[in-house]
């Protein structure tokens, strides 16, 4: 299956809840490979690349989140060449 990526924008409760940690560990789950970041405006921001069906699971992951956050919209953006990444992982 080909790979894909996209940057997800999460807006919300999301920063100092965990957000980014369960991030990575539902990312791994799922096989994909990207970072994951706060922003300075409060959001948190993920890029992936994977299997779209994956992508997709992650996506909706993320419209949940952690049990702590409140997740208020998320927006996705597609990317027509997919980005290489050796594992999934939380930056600053």
């Amino acid at each position: 299956m080909a790979e894909v990526t996209c940057t997800i924008r999460i807006h919300g409760l999301v920063q100092g809840v965990w957000y980014r940690a369960s991030t990575v560990e539902e990312a791994r789950r799922l096989g994909l490979g990207g970072i994951v970041r706060n922003l300075p405006d409060g959001s948190v921001e993920a890029v992936a690349t994977g299997p779209r069906d994956r992508l997709d699971a992650l996506i909706a992951w993320c419209r949940q989140g952690p049990p702590a956050a409140r997740v208020d919209t998320v927006d996705v953006t597609w990317h027509q060449q997919p980005t290489a990444f050796d594992s999934f992982r939380a930056v600053r």
